[in-house]
């Protein structure tokens, strides 16, 4: 036992020094989980293995809701669905000082309800968002940072790729934990447009005011964005009412955004052959970490870590809380530096049976569904967070005159209303799992 846990920790040391020299995290995995496979029952056992874990894994019915979302967000981003729903949202409320920075935290909102990617949100945002936001003077830092944020909703926003994940690593609900994701989430954007009017307070030169628009421009830009707001109804509702699971809601969300885009004549071939092109893209990545995360877990398993763990954990006697709080906090450490799937799938292993073994007074189902929201806000804070920062690597690749440290010290009031929506979801449980119980 205490072997196999030394074997475990320095394949995992490995590991993170392959990811460290920018070893793909997939490919990573994938090696450093055969090697420890081997060294544990040998090369017979682990050709037996791999020989049909990959057709098993990939051949999974529910895996299909991953490359169908990510299809139903680069169609709407592709057909300039994107576009017009942050026109809507800036023509309501961009007058306003600090109004294009919030509009962008709204139009974040609704285009995760119909994207489930953070990188996607934060790249179609930046491309939609910092024209406007640099023509009406809004200072690089919060306009840089405001928009690296208001990627994260494209993950804690309901459907989202990372709950996705989660609920096939822990076998939970895909739909209930939709429902649990949706009032954090929102939040989530609550607490950054109350951040974004703090700091226009403090400084009114970093976001000037825009134009007010006239009820007929108004008119305009609504007649141009609500099949947006249509086609997350018809997914989400259709998900929360259960007319159809999240994969058949999946498919018809693809089915009704390129529908909407025909319709509108706004996706030309060339368009929607970049978005199948950028969905086998991001697909393909995920799952390819999918088969390295699961012969590592495998491993893992073999050598009885997450036992261990468990065991040694339960038997220091901390209240259940200060547990979670320890974990939490890794997590956002490890968020810091590593990719989040990557981050979740190695994880989860480990720290959900751990989190399963506690008493925190909630039936199972409850503590699993609460468990992963929590997991989804931290990954939202290591999207964001110093010195990684997936999304902040986003929008500096595309506004390459603004400094990466701008970027940085713009997410900072950020990531402080992110921990006090963190802390608020862990005392009351009843935030996430109040939609769930409500309808169900």
């Amino acid at each position: 036992m205490i072997g196999g846990t030394v074997l475990a920790l320095v394949v995992f040391l490995a590991l993170l020094g392959a990811m460290a020299l920018r070893v793909p995290v997939a490919l990573a995995m994938f090696l450093c989980g055969s090697l420890g496979y081997i060294a544990v029952v040998g090369v017979s056992p682990y050709l037996a293995y791999i020989k049909t874990t990959p057709y098993f894994l990939f051949s999974n019915y529910t895996l299909s809701v991953i490359p169908l979302f990510i299809l139903m967000g680069a169609i709407a981003e592709n057909a300039g669905l994107s576009k017009a729903l942050f026109a809507l949202v800036n023509a309501v409320i961009g007058h306003r000082r600090g109004g294009i920075a919030m509009a962008t935290i709204g139009a974040s909102t609704f285009f995760g309800a119909v994207c489930g990617s953070s990188v996607a949100t934060t790249a179609t945002m930046c491309r939609a968002a910092l024209p406007e936001l640099r023509r009406y003077g809004y200072s690089p830092r919060l306009a840089s940072g405001t928009i690296a944020v208001g990627g994260t909703l494209g993950i804690l926003i309901p459907p989202s790729v990372i709950l996705v994940i989660y609920a096939i690593s822990t076998e939970q609900n895909i739909a209930h934990l939709f429902m649990a994701a949706l009032i954090p989430g929102l939040l989530a954007s609550l607490f950054y447009i109350l951040a974004i009017a703090v700091l226009v307070r403090r400084d009114p030169a970093a976001a000037p005011a825009g134009p007010k628009c006239s009820r007929a421009d108004r008119r305009q830009v609504m007649k141009a964005a609500w099949p947006v707001f249509l086609i997350a109804i018809i997914v989400i509702g259709g998900i929360y009412g259960q007319v159809f699971t999240p994969t058949e809601g999946a498919a018809v969300g693809v089915s009704v955004t390129l529908l909407v885009a025909i319709l509108r004549r706004s996706l030309s071939w060339q368009g929607l052959c970049t978005a199948l092109l950028q969905t086998a893209e991001t697909t393909a990545m995920i799952f390819l970490i999918l088969l390295g995360a699961e012969v590592f877990n495998a491993f893992l398993a073999l050598s009885h870590m997450p036992d261990t763990a468990a065991a040694a954990i339960t038997g220091m006697g901390l209240s259940p809380y200060a547990v979670l709080g320890v974990l939490l906090l890794f997590y956002i450490a490890l968020g810091a530096v590593m990719d989040e799937l990557a981050m979740i799938l190695l994880t989860l292993p480990v720290f959900f049976p751990l989190v399963m073994a506690l008493d925190f007074g909630l039936p199972p189902a409850d503590l699993a569904i609460w468990f992963g929201i929590l997991v989804l806000i931290v990954v939202g804070i290591g999207l964001t967070a110093p010195p990684i920062g997936l999304n902040v690597f986003v929008v500096s690749a595309i506004a390459k005159d603004i400094p990466m440290k701008e970027t940085y010290r713009g997410v900072i009031p950020f990531l402080v209303m992110d921990i006090l929506r963190l802390a608020l979801v862990v005392a009351f449980p009843g935030l996430a799992l109040g939609l769930v119980h409500w309808l169900n």
